[in-house]
């Protein structure tokens, strides 16, 4: 194992994967929570996983409510995005953050909003959460802008990183919608509460969410914890391994 595969399973607290027999482990490590290799965790998912199907409860709207969006390209939606002024966050973020990554990519992962350091550089996930997170990618053979596309739920900072809330969802939702019309994902994982609702439609814990594979509008969808979220839980980064295990295993 190389430094950069140790570092990265000591991230997500993955670290050792196995322990010789005999030997004592440093109490540092033992602190950690040990997961089974990914060999190890993939069997215990079902290849056939269920899909999700209760009703929505929750009003999100339509990009093809929104013709003058469901129409745009590339190009015409980062403007319209850029110039975008359609609700309150705008007036109170440095810049829109549209998303970053492969646009014809097979993995879409979807986030909250942007936070201080990405209003400040105009890219999704670049604080700790993002370097989370491109350890959570690389952790499962993935590698930002490589097949991957990294999104937002909403595209300006919400006041002291607050969760968005319902108008301001609405109001973005739609460029949302488009991108994934445009990358046309072979999956889509939600990281956290307020991406799994506003794709599904209904708002429930997310632990229950977790473990399942879900549908948005015919793309596979799976639901897992926001890397920020994982910081302030590291306890929980042990289920989201299993989570990108089963994104994994759902992708082969």
């Amino acid at each position: 194992m190389n430094v950069r595969d140790e570092n990265v399973l000591r991230e997500l607290n993955l670290y050792p994967l196995w322990v010789r027999r005999g030997v004592p482990v440093p109490e540092a490590v033992v602190a950690e929570p040990v997961m089974p290799a990914v060999a190890e965790v993939l069997p215990q998912v079902k290849a056939e996983a269920p899909v999700a199907k209760a009703p929505s409860v929750v009003e999100i709207p339509d990009v093809a409510s929104v013709p003058e969006i469901a129409s745009l390209d590339w190009a015409a939606l980062k403007e319209r995005v850029r110039d975008c002024a359609v609700c309150k966050l705008r007036a109170g973020c440095t810049q829109t953050v549209f998303g970053v990554g492969d646009e014809q990519a097979d993995w879409l992962f979807v986030g909250e909003g942007p936070g201080a350091d990405e209003d400040a550089q105009g890219e999704p996930f670049v604080g700790q959460a993002g370097k989370l997170l491109d350890n959570m990618l690389f952790s499962i053979g993935l590698k930002r802008g490589e097949k991957v596309y990294i999104a937002n739920v909403v595209k300006c900072r919400p006041p002291g990183n607050r969760n968005p809330e319902p108008d301001e969802i609405s109001a973005c939702l739609p460029y949302l919608q488009r991108q994934i019309a445009l990358i046309q994902p072979k999956l889509i994982v939600a990281l956290g509460k307020t991406a799994a609702t506003a794709l599904l439609g209904r708002d429930v814990p997310l632990g229950s969410l977790r473990g399942t594979l879900h549908d948005f509008h015919g793309t596979p969808l799976i639901i897992t914890y926001h890397p920020a979220y994982l910081l302030r839980s590291p306890a929980e980064k042990a289920k989201a391994w299993q989570d990108l295990c089963f994104a994994r295993q759902q992708m082969e």
